[in-house]
């Protein structure tokens, strides 16, 4: 079963969660079941799995595409890490989806102008594994952007996509080859 518990931000500050990753105030003394808080201001995107573990991204100005998670047991945010390395601007969103057996893909955007509507200038598919000490990603340029995530048998095999009237772009990624090449179908 997958559960999307990502959604698109759509507004917001391009430098959410920019900053160092110094540690944040502990905020868990305000409820005893609180839980710790990220070592940043917030996150862009965060997701929970059913059994308590937490993922969150955010875009660090000048830097890229950052990652921290939470185990269960609602423990230390890990320190952050760096999935994707640009400088370029980022846009306003990150879509995450969470599939069962620990497996979480993003989808992230950069490029000028793209928060007012222009098209991203690099637009990543990255899929995190291994209790999220891998990451594998493969960048798209000059391309609208992937507007979709889907599983097939289980977590294994991923498939990204964005639909026009005119094309289906697909982008396939599955646990023991990684990424394929990006299809560009007409339709």
């Amino acid at each position: 079963m997958t559960a999307l518990l990502g959604a698109i931000v759509a507004c917001g500050s391009t430098e959410a969660g920019a900053g160092d990753a110094s540690p944040a105030p502990d905020t868990s003394q305000a409820s005893p079941t609180a839980r710790p808080s990220p070592s940043h201001a917030r996150f862009v995107e965060e997701i929970e799995w059913a059994d308590g573990r937490r993922v969150g991204m955010y875009y660090a100005a000048k830097r890229g595409l950052m990652e921290q998670h939470q185990d269960a047991a609602g423990g230390a945010w890990s320190k952050p890490r760096l999935v994707y390395a640009t400088k370029s601007d980022p846009c306003q969103s990150i879509i995450l989806k969470a599939f069962d057996g620990g497996t979480v893909a993003a989808i992230a955007n950069w490029g000028p102008y793209c928060s007012d509507g222009e098209p991203p200038m690099e637009s990543l598919a990255a899929v995190g594994t291994k209790n999220l000490s891998k990451w594998d990603t493969k960048l798209k340029e000059s391309f609208d952007g992937w507007a979709k995530v889907e599983a097939s048998d289980g977590d294994e095999r991923l498939t990204f996509t964005r639909s026009s009237t005119e094309w289906l772009t697909r982008l396939r990624w599955n646990r023991t080859d990684g990424f394929g090449e990006v299809e560009e179908i007409r339709r």
